[in-house]
């Protein structure tokens, strides 16, 4: 199955499509499966904006709307993870995945699905200490605090994911990186790039330790990740001789390495793509149901020692449970139903300052997920809705119980300022600053500004290829006010099918990524001539969250 990896998505999913769209005509292939690895912004309208975290100033709807709505559909199955730039209103309704569009699929806070044999788990949101043991307590209409807070992981959803070690998932998702991940690829050529990530790796600050722990526990084949916005490979070999591949990918911008189409699995036939629950998280969902917490307060997983289950690698018995309360069938419904009206664009910039926020709601397909399965809805929970399933215990484990949790008092008061990206700007920071090459970083860092959605392209067979696609970085002329999307588009991909993750910790062998110093190609005179847009500004995004 061919599939392609996006890094960080900040709603430029048309700019994304047109991209895969062209590397499969250009290359005689077909994309089976997208996959974002967080900031996936799917705003249906101003209120949803409202939501997300950042000032004002830099919130834009972008294209999300479009698809929601129906006026575009996702041309390939679109798979993704929530990041710290989200609308999180919207994607706390749906607290174990579901459709946010039509072909286009959120995992939930943490999710594992089965597409045609490939197992794909994910975990949403950053890691910060002082959130990781609270409850998702977070609803709209959100204070500035639980803005942020909500998309902070919490020790419940990577509890839960690590129970998958025994039967293993294909593929790992998460938005930050899991702490030390560097040591395993070539960091000095990271530092050349990022020179401002030094102090952090020399301190093995760098990156998340939750996640570090599931990759450490559970061991996945491939895991991805986004977040600081440039890419990164390495190879993390496991005692008994597994081995995790890991790639990081860049945000959708030109000049940038944000796309990656991988072989993973047997080829699809006829197009024909199936999207399954897994029977083992739905296991372990159902078993830990009673350690859900919505309370902002400390809850404890168990552990040895604590008198009480702590290990909840699915039986047997439960999976066979599970596969009984499905009738026998884990094919995902195709449940997606509107709830809101989406954005209508008039022309005009939106004044988001009289815009509200919208008040917290449940969603039709949580609840016939949660019905079905037994388990408790937390949005439910929060507003109060009505919940066949309210009668498990919410149990809490006191402090004073001997619980084997990896997180010590050191590791929940971790600096917010932590994994730092001056490619970011803090979003308590409404005056315009300066990148670490002292250009301002509200005028220099641009994207594309959105253009008419493409209809779905023709899913016709197409010659396979064999080797994994890269979609080499287009230079950006900076002294110029508009980008060429031709400079994005005719690029020739990777033919070498070990570039992705070779290796060189003695500085050689992959070069550096382009210095934003190169001037662009000279345009091809054979080549028809590309609409070029206007550059706008898109630093709205939080170095510190």
């Amino acid at each position: 199955m061919k599939i392609a990896i996006q890094g960080c998505t900040h709603g430029e999913l048309e700019k994304i499509y047109d991209t895969i769209q062209h590397i499969e005509d250009e290359q005689g292939i077909k994309v089976d499966l997208l996959i974002s690895c967080g900031d996936f912004q799917s705003t249906r309208n101003l209120s949803d904006l409202k939501c997300m975290a950042c000032p004002d100033k830099y919130k834009d709807m972008c294209t999300f709307y479009k698809y929601y709505s129906g006026e575009a559909i996702a041309p390939v199955l679109t798979l993704f993870i929530g990041g710290n730039h989200e609308a999180s209103n919207y994607l706390q309704e749906l607290a174990y995945g579901g459709w946010v569009a039509p072909n286009i699929y959120y995992l939930g806070y943490a999710g594992v699905v089965n597409i045609n044999g490939i197992r794909i788990a994910g975990l949403s949101g950053i890691f910060k200490g002082f959130d990781y043991l609270h409850g998702h307590h977070e609803k709209p209409p959100y204070d500035d605090n639980s803005m942020r807070s909500c998309y902070h992981i919490r020790n419940i959803d990577v509890f839960r994911l690590k129970q998958l070690s025994s039967n293993p998932p294909d593929i790992m998702l998460s938005h930050d990186w899991p702490r030390g991940v560097t040591k395993y690829g070539n960091a000095e050529q990271l530092i050349r790039f990022k020179k401002h990530f030094k102090d952090e790796i020399e301190q093995d600050k760098l990156g998340s330790s939750p996640t570090w722990e599931i990759l450490e526990t559970v061991k996945p084949a491939f895991w991805f990740a986004a977040h600081l916005h440039c890419k990164f490979a390495a190879l993390v070999e496991h005692e008994g001789g597994r081995r995790t591949k890991f790639l990081a990918l860049d945000k959708c911008l030109p000049g940038r390495r944000f796309l990656q189409v991988l072989d993973i699995g047997p080829p699809v036939q006829n197009d024909d793509i199936s999207i399954q629950y897994d029977a083992d998280w739905l296991a372990i969902l159902k078993s830990t149901n009673h350690l859900i917490s919505v309370e902002k307060k400390p809850r404890y997983t168990p552990g040895p020692g604590c008198g009480e289950r702590y290990d909840f690698t699915p039986t047997p018995g439960e999976l066979e449970n599970v596969k009984k309360m499905f009738d026998g069938c884990l094919d995902i419904p195709y449940n997606f139903a509107q709830s809101v009206l989406a954005y209508k664009p008039n022309g005009q910039r939106p004044k988001l300052s009289m815009v509200h926020q919208p008040h917290a709601t449940v969603n039709s397909q949580t609840t016939q997920f949660c019905q079905k399965l037994g388990i408790q809805d937390p949005m439910a929970l929060l507003v109060g809705a009505h919940n066949t399933n309210t009668n498990f215990p919410n149990r809490t484990f006191s402090l004073t119980n001997k619980l084997a949790n990896y997180i010590n008092e050191k590791e929940t008061n971790i600096s917010l300022n932590s994994t730092l990206n001056p490619d970011e700007i803090s979003i308590h920071e409404e005056a315009n600053s300066e990148d670490e090459d002292g250009k301002n970083s509200a005028l220099e860092d641009n994207v594309f500004s959105p253009e008419k959605s493409k209809k779905a392209p023709d899913s016709g067979d197409r010659k396979s290829m064999q080797v994994p696609l890269s979609l080499p970085a287009p230079q950006l002329d900076e002294e110029s006010d508009e980008v060429d999307l031709a400079s994005i588009l005719n690029t020739q991909p990777s033919s070498q099918a070990s570039d992705l993750f070779f290796i060189d910790k003695e500085g050689g062998g992959d070069k550096d990524p382009p210095s934003e110093d190169n001037s662009a190609p000279k345009s091809n005179p054979d080549t028809p001539p590309v609409k070029k847009l206007k550059r706008r500004n898109a630093a709205m995004y939080s170095a510190d969250d």
